[in-house]
């Protein structure tokens, strides 16, 4: 998959390795660290990302955060942030 084309319900997407996905207590937040230096996260941004490690299939998380916050409006922002941060490299499609 091109970083052009959209994501799809059925890609089983994950963490990229490349980075640390974790706490920071430091920070209160989540945080992405990576060689060069670390991306702090907002709290939406983390829940995401959380959901990511837990969940395989772009169509299961939109679903899960959708039950969990009882809000189906939420699905294009959450999917919009996945594509965004598929463009960053923070995360990636299995093969």
């Amino acid at each position: 998959m091109s970083h052009a084309e959209s994501l799809q319900r059925s890609d089983v997407i994950e963490l990229n390795p490349m980075f640390l996905f974790r706490w920071e207590e430091a920070q209160n937040a989540y945080v992405l660290l990576y060689p060069e230096g670390l991306v702090k996260l907002n709290t939406s941004a983390g829940e995401i990302l959380s959901a990511v490690a837990e969940t395989a299939a772009v169509g299961d998380l939109l679903d899960r955060l959708t039950k969990t916050y009882n809000n189906e409006d939420i699905a294009e922002d959450v999917l919009a942030f996945l594509e965004a941060s598929h463009e960053r490299g923070w995360i990636r499609v299995k093969r």
